[in-house]
């Protein structure tokens, strides 16, 4: 019923049902508000560390759903200063601008306009914080966003944060949150904490083990685990704040997970929850890394349905070869997780890279931070997950050969991938 009549409330074809929309949201954060513990007139403050596309998307949708409700809380976002604009960019953001109405006025009610005539021209150097201001994702340039709060000082973004929204990549995520840590010492609630990264390190000491973004946060924090939950898709960025259909799930302690769940769900994003955190986390960096085979496959076969379909059949086999041997009792490869996984292949940015690889278009050599993209999560996790299932402790019976070997003998795909962009041969 709480969906229906969402939907009802978000149609905005009357006042009636636009006032509708408002009470339901504000219900839904009073409700949050009082399992937080927040007093009358001190608003609950939400801040996302990391501004790529989904980290920029997600604050931005929680801005468009709770930003009018400013007395009851406060929306930010945190990245860091300095990265500009080229020219090539800017110029392509001044065609977005000009193609959509509705951003066009908004500049120019906002007085905002003229900087990126002047850039447009080469007068002018814009900065990625800049842009986010005015609701642009440097990596998501042909989706404009809402205009955002935005701070590049990290100790002012999260010393008070109540929710804290991790948009980080899953590489930077452990020294970024170390930093954070200092700005926490004399804290005496602990805040709510919600990883979006996807990815893991691989830790072979003292035994070999996956470590997942919640896990570098809870050990850099000391935020204890039942307050640090992962949300992950299936989702596109551009297309959720396009309000296309999507799910996702939340995952984590039931504490935190069920209310955050009601929380962040939408008429056209519809969030499930999840107690399995670590089997989702692992899932979530293996599709990344399998994506980019997806990619190459797709460039390499002329979009073959059927070597598409090929591949999906097998790299799925083994991210739940993986995911078993990881975790003592996984979740199945089904639903929202099955569904997380093929979008990805179908058409991440890790999907996109392999194809652009096997191309021509892009080279090993350029890294793996993609300029309009962002970071290419899908190659340290390839590299993570071939170094721990190398592990000679770890070995298993081979059926066929009838001798214990490493656990990566047992997968092509990835002892492919890792020789094709880490080994490079």
């Amino acid at each position: 019923m709480v969906g229906t009549t969402e939907g009802m409330a978000n149609s905005g074809y009357s006042n009636g049902s636009v006032q509708n929309s408002n009470g339901v949201q504000e219900e839904k954060l009073d409700e949050l508000r009082r399992l937080i513990g927040k007093a009358e007139g001190d608003p609950m403050r939400i801040v996302g560390v990391g501004a790529g596309a989904w980290g920029s998307v997600f604050a931005a949708m929680l801005q468009d759903n709770y930003g009018h409700l400013r007395d009851k809380v406060q929306i930010r976002i945190w990245r860091r200063p300095g990265r500009f604009v080229d020219r090539a960019t800017a110029e392509h953001l001044f065609e977005v601008i000009n193609s959509r109405e509705d951003v066009l006025r908004r500049l120019i009610r906002r007085c905002a306009y003229l900087k990126y005539v002047e850039a447009r021209l080469g007068d002018r150097v814009l900065h990625a914080d800049e842009i986010l201001k005015d609701g642009f994702c440097l990596n998501m340039i042909d989706t404009p966003l809402c205009p955002m709060k935005v701070v590049t000082n990290l100790q002012e973004a999260v010393w008070d944060a109540d929710i804290v929204i991790n948009g980080l990549p899953s590489t930077e995520t452990r020294e970024v949150f170390e930093e954070i840590s200092k700005y926490w010492k004399e804290r005496i609630t602990v805040p709510i904490i919600i990883s979006l990264a996807k990815g893991i390190e691989a830790e072979l000491e003292p035994e070999p083990r996956v470590i997942t973004p919640t896990q570098m946060i809870n050990r850099a924090t000391g935020v204890p685990m039942e307050n640090i939950l992962y949300l992950g898709g299936p989702n596109i960025a551009s297309e959720i704040y396009n309000k296309e259909y999507a799910n996702a799930r939340i995952c984590g302690a039931e504490k935190w997970r069920k209310p955050l769940a009601k929380f962040l769900r939408q008429p056209h994003f519809i969030v499930w929850d999840n107690g399995d955190l670590i089997t989702h986390e692992v899932m979530g960096g293996l599709k990344n890394a399998y994506a980019i085979g997806a990619g190459m496959v797709a460039a390499l076969t002329n979009e073959s349905a059927t070597s598409k379909s090929v591949y999906f059949a097998h790299c799925t086999s083994e991210m739940i070869f993986i995911t078993h041997l990881l975790s003592e009792d996984p979740e199945k490869l089904s639903g929202p997780l099955l569904a997380d996984t093929y979008v990805t292949l179908l058409k991440g940015r890790n999907a996109w890279y392999g194809q652009k690889l096997a191309d021509g278009e892009l080279s090993l050599e350029m890294g793996d931070s993609i300029k309009g993209k962002g970071m290419i999560q899908g190659i340290s996790a390839v590299k993570a997950f071939y170094e721990l299932l190398s592990q000679s402790c770890l070995s298993i019976l081979h059926s066929e050969e009838n001798k214990p070997v490493a656990p990566v003998e047992l997968c092509p795909i990835l002892k492919t991938l890792y020789n094709i962009l880490i080994a490079r041969y």
